[in-house]
């Protein structure tokens, strides 16, 4: 998945300024996929000069004025080609468990701890996707878009839950060890 890609989905969703796109990206695509505002605005300007995206034009041009961008074909063709293409799955790049492969070498000091710690935090993001989905996903949904948004959220769900169950999990062991 690239930058570029989830400013041409969020844009064919909504045409949107750049601060818009931004704020998009803080309450929704970042759950899946991060970006600064200054990665969003650079990004924005390559997709422009690449023939992607275009300013819509403005009824009142005045300088310093938001600029409102809309996916062109050319973007959409971009955005169809890179769906179908697919991709290998992702190894997993997780500091939590080098910290806990490196305390089995050197002690465990302090990582019950951080055990709880991110538990916490999946606990919390476990909760956030749960009201998103039932502000967000009601039972019925018909339209495809709707399903396809509601199975990225399930799988967020999915990937907390598992989180959550291993991290009490991980307690659990980590609570009957001798660490130092």
């Amino acid at each position: 998945m690239s930058l570029p890609h989830a400013i041409l989905t969020a844009l064919l969703e909504k045409p949107s300024s750049g601060l818009e796109l931004a704020r998009r990206f803080d309450r929704s695509i970042r759950y899946f996929w991060s970006a600064t505002h200054q990665q969003i605005y650079r990004e924005l300007g390559r997709l422009e000069e690449a023939g992607l995206i275009r300013a819509l034009p403005s009824a009142h041009p005045a300088r310093g004025q938001k600029k409102e961008y809309e996916v062109l074909p050319a973007g959409r063709e971009e955005l169809a080609g890179w769906v179908a293409a697919g991709d290998e799955p992702r190894p997993i790049r997780d500091p939590l468990l080098l910290r806990m492969r490196a305390a089995a070498v050197v002690g465990g000091r302090g990582l019950a701890e951080e055990l709880r710690r991110h538990l916490a935090l999946h606990e919390a993001q476990l909760a956030e996707y749960a009201d998103i989905e039932r502000r967000d996903f009601p039972p019925g949904l018909v339209a495809d878009e709707d399903r396809l948004r509601h199975l990225v959220l399930r799988g967020g769900i999915e990937l907390e839950t598992f989180w959550t169950r291993w991290l009490r999990e991980a307690l659990a062991e980590v609570g009957t060890m001798d660490l130092v």
